[in-house]
């Protein structure tokens, strides 16, 4: 058996970037940029005012109360064509370029207005509530990198950027397939040996959540043919995931019939728990994740070893999950030679608290988890108050 370490670092080994494409700014959600993007205007394009009231002359309000001549008035969208004079100020609203002349804006509660004469009762320093011209960005800033991850705030810098299209990186394609003759998908008939297919569409949903596309492929019974025709399906995706049959028992026959397919296996079981029997190797172009059957096991190597994999396949930094120093709420006991992912919740004091029950079969506790507390190999055993490693479930599964 290998390390967690040693296995995330094989998976990446020598994957290569996908090519790139170009899509529609509004298709751009969930994508990631293949290259660098710089602003194609400045923004804002001139000094703008923050706040609602009348743009001025610094030294005309820096002794108050005093009167200015209101000259005219101007909204966002508009501009006043001709430059302010000493004694005069002109009606502004949040947004409106400030008129030539004016550097200063007196908000609209520190003054008095009678007819075109304005009493200005504050002072304001020189420049106050004015945004100036490139305050966020000038023309040619690189403002996103290639490999940034395209959130909506990431999609709202690049629209005021004014980028309609973008490039990015193509959606890396993920077959997902079930096996097991027990397995029957939600709302199927089902006899009583059999049980309801539960990771695959958890998997689905991860990897669309990652910005992959995934491709559901059912369930492959426990034989060869099915699996190798199941396999011929998956020929086109970037990675091929497959749940449950990796182990050793008589009916775990996926390295069987991959390998006839052209099945070649980097590395098979890591000292882990959850997660023991992971497969990782190609098939043609196609990266194979063999994940462990039972859905708590398939989930967690999905996070330390499905999720890089995708990551390395968009140019994305950060696909290997960090851990953050957190404070046990329980005494654990000394860990065995498997580093150990224990389901755990957040008590009230922000203490993470392992489940009594860690069955990795249990979908309950991982539903409710708030993290899993990473116990490494042979780990001593800890004190209730001590801090220990934990991944944050919240954004990752």
């Amino acid at each position: 058996m290998i390390s967690v370490e040693e296995a995330q670092a094989r998976v990446v080994a020598g994957v290569s970037v996908l090519p790139a494409e170009t899509v529609p700014l509004t298709d751009a959600a969930g994508r990631v940029l293949a290259g660098p993007i710089t602003a194609r205007r400045t923004q804002p394009p001139f000094a703008a005012s923050a706040m609602d009231g009348y743009a001025v002359r610094g030294e005309d309000v820096a002794n108050v109360p005093v009167t200015l001549k209101q000259v005219g008035a101007v909204a966002a969208g508009g501009m006043h064509e001709t430059a302010i004079q000493a004694g005069e100020c002109v009606r502004i609203f949040t947004g409106a370029p400030l008129p030539d002349g004016a550097d200063t804006v007196v908000i609209q509660e520190d003054t008095e207005a009678n007819g075109d004469q304005i009493l200005i009762k504050e002072s304001e320093a020189t420049g106050r509530h004015v945004r100036p011209s490139g305050l966020d960005f000038g023309e040619g800033d690189q403002r996103l990198a290639a490999g940034t991850y395209l959130s909506p705030r990431k999609l709202a810098l690049a629209a005021a950027m004014n980028h309609p299209w973008l490039q990015v990186i193509r959606r890396p394609s993920v077959a997902i397939l079930a096996t097991g003759d027990e397995i029957v998908f939600p709302g199927e008939p089902i006899a009583p040996s059999q049980i309801v297919a539960s990771t695959s569409t958890a998997l689905a949903g991860f990897v669309a959540q990652l910005g992959a596309e995934p491709v559901l492929l059912g369930v492959a019974q426990d034989t060869v043919a099915s699996l190798r025709e199941a396999a011929a399906a998956a020929r086109d995706a970037d990675i091929f995931v497959t749940i449950g049959g990796a182990s050793v028992g008589e009916h775990d026959l996926v390295q069987t019939a991959l390998k006839e397919e052209g099945l070649k296996v980097d590395f098979w079981k890591i000292a882990m728990r959850p997660g023991k029997p992971l497969m990782v190797g190609t098939l043609g172009s196609s990266q194979v994740l063999g994940l462990p059957g039972n859905p708590v096991s398939s989930l967690v190597c999905a996070v330390l070893f499905l999720r890089p994999l995708i990551f390395a396949l968009q140019g994305r930094a950060g696909g290997i999950p960090t851990t953050t120093s957190m404070v046990a709420a329980t005494d654990l006991p000394a860990n065995g030679p498997r580093q150990d992912y224990m389901r755990a919740r957040l008590n009230d004091r922000g203490q993470v608290e392992p489940f009594r029950k860690q069955d990795s079969s249990m979908l309950t506790a991982l539903a409710e988890a708030d993290a899993l507390i990473v116990r490494p190999a042979h780990a001593p055993a800890v004190n209730a108050g001590t801090d220990i490693p934990a991944l944050l479930l919240d954004g990752l599964l």
